[in-house]
């Protein structure tokens, strides 16, 4: 992990000094959205295989084994590790990760049952939900069914045609 500093520099303290003055939160919003566009569109492009990773990892909202991603790019379990965390910044496996909390989390707030969210996401058993949601979002998943930080993620990495709600 970086902090923001050292990631953007002095853009980052330029931000965190407006997001400070901002009067409101769709201000901050609004401040946070324009300096993520900025950084998007100064940004190197992605390698398609590394787009497609990602694609599918949200398709199936988590659920898919990095070996199969690697023999659909054609690359090597390897290279697409490698490409993957330069690339995004994480390992294709805990992006897998992520995106599976993500759905769990958002299932969860729609008062579905823990076990059935455990069940439909690919987790082993409920205790495998408990500890992901631990490890991510340090609560119990029950507290996590009523976090008032779900409210501002209506629609979690979005992809083309698929709206992930609870």
């Amino acid at each position: 992990m970086l902090a923001l500093d050292e990631l953007w520099g002095r853009e980052a303290v330029r931000v965190r000094e407006r997001l400070g003055d901002a009067g409101s939160w769709d201000q901050r919003f609004a401040i946070a959205e324009a300096a993520l566009g900025r950084r998007l569109e100064a940004g190197r492009a992605v390698d398609p295989e590394v787009a497609f990773a990602w694609e599918q990892m949200v398709t199936s909202r988590g659920q898919v084994r990095v070996e199969r991603l690697a023999a659909e790019t054609g690359w090597s379990r390897k290279r697409l590790w490698s490409r993957f965390r330069s690339q995004v910044g994480i390992r294709p496996k805990r992006a897998a990760q992520l995106v599976r909390f993500d759905h769990a989390a958002h299932r969860l707030a729609a008062g579905h049952d823990a076990a059935l969210v455990a069940a439909d996401g690919g987790y082993v058993d409920q205790s495998h939900l408990h500890r992901d949601v631990m490890a991510f979002a340090g609560v119990t998943p029950a507290a996590v069914a009523v976090a008032p930080w779900l409210a501002v993620d209506g629609i979690a990495w979005a992809a083309p045609g698929l709206a992930v709600r609870a």
